[in-house]
């Protein structure tokens, strides 16, 4: 072999390196020490490689290095870098492509340098001048022998460790690098970074059946995989622990998801490990986390780890971990955003998280390491840190769909986490993803989330306490707002007996009972009482809290809307007016209140007859919405919707059917399916269809929009059941009176049983019923006089419903 392109004088450079070349002393130079190895027999293996693990599942996602190149194999404790390395390497030896296998455990430079010596000395190089002396030896073999040799270099805990001493790129060699590091200094210089993670779940699934193959009465329950979050050395360590204990693997995730086991509980004593591995699951992973205390910014990666352990592994917001919140319970208090970044940033850099688009995911068992080491009153300072984070960070006005699905997410895993703590001190936070459910359109999960809080109040507070008040308030509303307008009145009627004593008469919360039970009796339909009882509470309002309060102006928006609704839509409009000069004096112009009132105008400015008004001052109200809300806001969609139908009433309803099949198209592409709003808009193409002259295309597209109605929302739902009644009103128009008679006998029965025999949607499903009945001979031509008695005692003279029943009446006559 030539060397005539080198430098005779090879050094490694650094403490305590050697340099190799001629000297008074008589050195050898490179070529003569080179020369003078001994007969070696090849292939010659230094360093101990780690045993194949029991029932290994071969990574075929780690590639051989083409030669000249280094493979970093970069991931967590435990997921199996070193046994894929070591895989690696007994493949190449076995396939006879290596001459000489160097594995060097990495955990510091002086292992690294003393495995180097040894290589040395086994080779015949070495000269017992010292280790560094040596090790520079064996450095300079590699770069000029003409051996196929593969050096592993084994948990490298700092690229500095191996600065001088990076194995060359050489014609003949390759390397391969273990490490739980993920940094810029392993990039480079021909090297390739390669994540390795956990098992796959096939992976995970035969791992299990073949290391309990000789004890198959032990797996009776393969999802034990995921309980350890697929983590290869968890499995190792727990299918041990089944073997040595005789526990299946139903009793071990027992076991596992009982609140008072440890990880360390779990597996076989730490001189029992199996694989040759001298640390368990839970020390693993501690190495690492102290790894990070020791790094930049000093002493803020573990609290930033401790707050992520609690959080959701699949997705915690960066800006969570930026919140005042946060920075303020940080070790030394209003830490600088920047160094919490540079924080996040050494624990992705020791692959204890993962930082990527504004997101932090963290492993399963990571986040069960850390809060096994807290004691309960550290689990509470950060369960409260990380609350008051999700608060500070919720959207407060404009909704980001995305976002709060990602913060319940977050909400839901800190609570399974912490345990009591929420409810006994931060109830706010599981109060705002509870509400939020029914902010984008979930009412009945609204209504289940407040109930599992106020389960849980109940138990730790006491029935009296604020907190499981304010529960038993939102639940029954969001009760009602699903549609369940008789048990939201029932339960608001109950807490304000219970309002009444703990607070007295005139307490706020006691007024909004007071409000809500009259809100809800006049959706159960009972009109009248409901006017009453509101004007009652506007008065307490006025009286109590001012003209101007967000609550009295809310009241009277209420009293304008059930007064539309009893049959007086001129009436309303009016008030609406008038509420709308003296919200624009108490609001901003963009204001919720505000966007809200002019919808409510426009509508009722429909239903007084001019529906071409309501059409113009829908499409104002849209123009102004689309200038000052985000693109996809659920009030655009209502709003596009509402221009759509009343362009639809005031004699274009093609034209509906084709603004509308648009505005399903958004509402499914950014809600979904089921979402409430996408529903409503089915049912409003399918009724234009039938209004523009194709009245089988509305049977085939409500007879679709029923099934799923029960479904989502139930088939008592007030929604559910005026979807059915229009089916019924549609068969009819399509010829078939008998199957509309059949269906609005079975929405009569539901509507008397759940929303009441004087509900104005019950008084419209009669005057249908007994128009086809008198249609079809079944009842006499004045069989609706009694549905327009009944209608004139309930609702208002110009009510729409009573119109249409005199409309029938006169050509049956």
């Amino acid at each position: 072999m030539s060397f005539a392109r080198r430098d005779p004088q090879v050094s490694a450079a650094g403490p305590g390196s050697a340099a190799i070349g001629r000297d008074n002393s008589g050195s050898l130079t490179i070529n003569q020490f080179l020369a003078s190895t001994p007969d070696v027999s090849w292939p010659l293996r230094v360093g101990v490689v780690p045993h194949r693990a029991d029932s290994f599942q071969d990574r075929s996602g780690v590639p051989v290095p083409p030669a000249g190149t280094t493979l970093v194999l970069t991931g967590m404790g435990g997921v199996g870098k070193s046994q894929a390395a070591a895989s690696l390497a007994e493949r190449l030896l076995a396939d006879g492509e290596l001459d000489l296998l160097v594995w060097l455990a990495a955990g510091t430079r002086p292992a690294i340098l003393t495995g180097y010596a040894q290589a040395a000395r086994d080779l015949g190089i070495g000269q017992d001048s010292g280790v560094d002396a040596d090790a520079a030896r064996f450095h300079a073999w590699l770069a000029t022998t003409g051996r196929r040799w593969l050096v592993v270099v084994d948990d490298l805990a700092r690229p500095a460790d191996l600065s001088h001493f990076w194995p060359p790129a050489s014609g003949t060699g390759r390397t391969v690098v273990t490490t739980r590091l993920r940094v810029a200094a392993l990039r480079g210089d021909g090297r390739t970074l390669l994540p390795v993670g956990v098992f796959q779940p096939e992976e995970a699934e035969r791992y299990l059946t073949a290391r309990l193959a000789e004890h198959p009465v032990l797996a009776d329950d393969l999802a034990v995989a995921a309980d350890l979050h697929l983590l290869p050395l968890a499995l190792a360590q727990a299918t041990a622990f089944m073997i040595d204990e005789q526990v299946p693997c139903s009793a071990y995730r027992a076991r596992l998801a009982g609140r008072s086991a440890r990880l360390d509980d779990l597996v076989p004593a730490p001189d029992d490990l199996p694989d040759d591995y001298d640390r368990t699951v839970a020390s693993t992973l501690a190495l690492s986390v102290e790894a990070a205390d020791r790094s930049r910014p000093a002493g803020l990666a573990r609290p930033l780890l401790e707050l992520a352990a609690v959080l959701d592994p699949a997705g915690i917001p960066v800006e969570l971990f930026t919140a005042p919140a946060v920075r303020a319970w940080l070790p030394g208090g209003a830490v600088a955003e920047a160094a919490v970044r540079s924080g996040l940033r050494t624990l992705h850099r020791l692959n204890l998280i993962t930082e990527s688009g504004g997101i932090v995911a963290i492993h399963g068992l990571v986040q069960r390491a850390v809060r096994e080491r807290l004691d309960p009153d550290r689990l509470a300072e950060v369960a409260l840190a990380a609350a008051g984070a999700l608060t500070e960070i919720w959207p407060q006005t404009d909704p980001d769909q995305n976002l709060e699905v990602r913060l319940r997410l977050n909400v839901t895993a800190l609570w399974r986490a912490t345990g009591d703590t929420l409810v006994t001190q931060r109830c706010e936070v599981l109060f705002r993803a509870a509400a939020s459910l029914g902010d984008i359109g979930l009412p009945s999960q609204a209504a289940a989330g407040f109930e599992e809080v106020l389960a849980a109040a109940l138990r730790l507070l006491g029935p009296d306490h604020p907190d499981t008040l304010v529960a038993r308030h939102e639940a029954a509303r969001w009760h009602g707002v699903a549609g369940d307008p008789g048990r939201a009145l029932a339960a608001f009627q109950r807490l304000l007996t219970d309002l009444l004593r703990v607070s007295g008469p005139e307490h706020p919360n006691t007024l909004s009972a007071r409000h809500e039970i009259a809100v809800w009796r006049a959706e159960s339909g009972d009109l009248k009482r409901a006017l009453a009882e509101l004007r009652s509470v506007l008065d307490d309002r006025i009286r109590l809290l001012g003209p101007d309060d967000a609550t009295t102006l809310i009241t009277r928006s209420n009293i304008a809307r059930t007064l539309g609704r009893a049959g007086h839509p001129a009436a309303a409009r009016a008030q609406f007016q008038e509420l709308l000069t003296d919200m624009n004096r108490v609001f901003e112009p963009t204001d919720a209140a505000v966007l809200t009132t002019r919808h409510e105008i426009a509508f009722w400015l429909g239903h007084s007859g001019d529906t071409a008004g309501a059409a113009a001052e829908f499409a104002r109200l849209h123009a102004e919405l689309v200038r000052i809300l985000p693109r996809d806001h659920p009030n655009i969609a209502a709003c596009r919707a509402a221009l759509a139908q009343w362009r639809g009433h005031a004699g274009d309803p093609a034209g509906a059917v084709t603004d509308l099949e648009a505005v399903l198209l958004d509402l499914d592409r950014t809600y979904g399916p089921a979402h409430p709003s996408t529903l409503i808009a089915r049912a409003s193409i399918a009724v234009f269809l039938g209004e523009a002259g194709d009245a089988k295309a509305a049977v085939a597209g409500l007879a679709a929009l029923v099934p799923d109605l029960e479904r989502v929302a139930g088939p008592d739902n007030a929604r559910t059941l005026v979807t059915r009644f229009n089916l019924a009103r549609w068969l009819g128009e399509a010829g078939d009176p008998g199957g509309a008679i059949a269906e609005l006998d079975e929405v009569i029965a539901a509507m008397l049983r759940t929303l009441g025999p004087d509900h104005p949607d019950t008084l419209k499903a009669r005057v249908v019923h007994a128009w086809w009945r008198a249609r079809t001979g079944q009842a006499g031509p004045h069989a609706l006089d009694r549905v327009i008695a009944d209608l004139r005692r309930h609702l208002g003279p110009e009510h729409p419903t009573i119109a249409l029943a005199v409309s029938y009446a006169e050509q049956l006559a």
